[in-house]
C-alpha cells in the first residue's frame, strides 16, 4: 500500500514538474522580453560618448564625459625630431602589457595605440617636457585608471594648443531617424456602411495615429565614424569628353586632354547643332554642350562613414566656398536612446581658428534630403562627423577609423 501510494505520488511530482517546466520556460521568456523594455538607464547608451583631448603646448590630456571634464593629467609628448603628429585618432589597439618594436623593446605598460605607424598612450616617464619618440606618456596611476575607462574605437583628438569641447545645435548635424505615423480614417462610407457605427458617430470622421513601427537597430552600440572632405573636381575637357561620350560623340579617353578626337568630336557637334564647324571648344559651346546633356554640376564634397574600422556607406554633398580654407572639426552626437527623436551635439575645433568657427563651418555643408535620410537610420549614441580639407587616406585603411593628421 505504502508503495502505491508512492508511486502514484512520484507520478504526480513528475506531473507537476513537467508543468512547472514549461511554466518556468514562458516565464523566463516574459521576463526576457520585460528585460528588453525595462533596461537599465544606465547602460552604455545612456552615457555621453568619453573622449580624450590632449593638448602639447600644455603638455596636459583631459579627458571628458560628452562636455564633463571628468579628468586631467600631465603629458610627455614627443621630444623635438620625433614630435607628437596632431590630429583627429581613435584607439585602435590596447594591451595591458607591450614592448616597443620600434625602440630597444622598450616596455610601455596600458598601451593604447592611437597609429599603426607607432603612436600610443602608455605610462612613461614625465620629466616635465617632451621627451618621447612620438608617444604620449602617461603617469602610471593616471594610465592604469584611463585604461580602464575605455575602449576600442574612442576618439583622442591632439592640438597644438588648448581645446574644449561646445555644445552645438545645427540643421545639417543628423538627428534620430522616427518613423512618420500612418493614419486611419473611418471615413464617412465607412461608417455608413456599419449599422454598428450609425449613431455612435454622427460628426467628423474618426482619425486614429497608428505609429509605425521601428526595426530595431542591430548596430545601436556601435558608434559611427563620419567625414566630409571635398572632392577634387574633374577638368572642363573631362566632363566635355564625357557627355560628348553619352551622347554618341566619338571623344576618345576621358583624359582631359585635348586631342584630335575630342576636337572631332566637336566638330560633329557643331555641325549636328547647324553651329560654325571650328572644333575649337568656348564657354558658349561649352554651356550649350551641357544643356543638350542635361549636364548638372557635380557635388564638390565627400561623406564617407566607418562602422568598427570598416567603411559602410558614402554620398556626395556640397561645401559652399569650396576654395576657403575649412580646417578640422570633430562633431560628436550625445546620449539617446532608441526611439529619441533628437539628439545634442558637441564640436572640438582641432586646429583652433583656421577654417574659422565650428558653427560657421556647418553652415557651409548642404546635404540632401535623401543622405540625410540615410545617415539618420544609421545614426547611433556618440556617433561622430568630422569636416576637414586635410588629407585622410594616408593613415586610413583596415583597422582604422578615419586618422587626420593637422600637422
Amino acid at each position: 500500500m505504502l508503495s502505491l501510494e508512492m508511486n502514484s505520488r512520484s507520478r504526480h511530482k513528475r506531473s507537476l514538474l513537467n508543468l512547472t517546466g514549461a511554466a518556468v520556460i514562458s516565464f523566463a521568456a516574459m521576463s526576457a522580453a520585460f528585460a528588453r523594455d525595462a533596461a537599465p538607464e544606465t547602460d552604455v547608451a545612456s552615457e555621453p560618448p568619453l573622449h580624450m583631448l590632449v593638448s602639447l603646448d600644455e603638455q596636459k590630456i583631459k579627458v571628458y564625459r560628452g562636455l564633463d571634464l571628468i579628468e586631467v593629467s600631465s603629458i610627455s609628448s614627443g621630444k623635438r625630431g620625433h614630435s607628437t603628429p596632431t590630429g583627429v585618432f581613435s584607439i585602435l589597439e590596447k594591451r595591458r602589457k607591450h614592448f616597443s618594436n620600434l625602440y630597444d623593446n622598450a616596455p610601455m605598460p596600458f598601451m593604447q595605440r592611437l597609429t599603426w605607424s607607432g603612436i600610443a598612450l602608455h605610462v612613461g616617464r614625465l620629466p616635465g617636457y617632451p621627451a618621447s619618440h612620438g608617444c604620449i606618456r602617461l603617469p602610471k596611476a593616471f594610465a592604469q585608471s584611463l585604461y580602464s575607462m575605455t575602449e576600442r574605437g574612442m576618439h583622442v583628438v591632439v592640438t597644438r594648443g588648448e581645446a574644449n569641447p561646445l555644445g552645438v545645435h545645427h540643421a545639417v548635424l543628423p538627428q534620430p531617424y522616427v518613423p512618420e505615423t500612418e493614419v486611419a480614417s473611418l471615413t464617412d462610407e465607412t461608417i455608413a456602411a456599419d449599422p454598428a457605427l450609425r449613431g455612435a458617430i454622427q460628426e467628423a470622421p474618426l482619425q486614429a495615429n497608428l505609429p509605425a513601427v521601428q526595426p530595431e537597430n542591430p548596430y545601436f552600440d556601435q558608434p559611427l565614424r563620419m567625414i566630409i572632405t571635398p572632392q577634387k573636381a574633374p577638368s572642363r575637357i573631362q566632363v566635355l569628353q564625357q557627355l560628348l561620350n553619352q551622347m554618341g560623340f566619338n571623344a576618345g579617353p576621358e583624359d582631359g586632354v585635348m586631342g584630335r578626337k575630342t576636337r572631332a568630336a566637336i566638330s560633329l557637334y557643331q555641325e549636328g547643332a547647324e553651329l560654325p564647324v571650328t572644333g575649337q571648344l568656348t564657354n558658349a559651346l561649352e554651356f550649350r554642350i551641357h544643356a543638350d546633356a542635361g549636364y548638372e554640376e557635380p557635388k564638390n564634397a565627400t561623406l564617407r562613414i566607418r562602422r568598427k574600422f570598416r567603411d559602410v556607406y558614402s554620398a556626395p554633398v556640397s561645401i559652399k566656398d569650396i576654395d576657403q580654407e575649412i580646417g578640422t572639426h570633430v562633431f560628436t552626437a550625445m546620449d539617446f536612446k532608441p526611439g529619441d527623436s533628437s539628439v545634442e551635439w558637441m564640436a572640438v575645433s582641432a586646429e583652433g581658428e583656421r577654417g574659422g568657427a565650428s558653427m560657421d563651418v556647418l553652415d557651409r555643408i548642404e546635404m540632401s534630403k535623401k543622405v540625410a535620410l540615410e545617415v539618420s537610420r544609421m545614426l547611433t549614441p556618440g556617433s561622430s562627423l568630422t569636416v576637414t580639407d586635410r588629407n585622410f587616406t594616408r593613415n586610413t585603411g583596415l583597422g582604422t577609423d578615419f586618422v587626420v593628421i593637422t600637422r
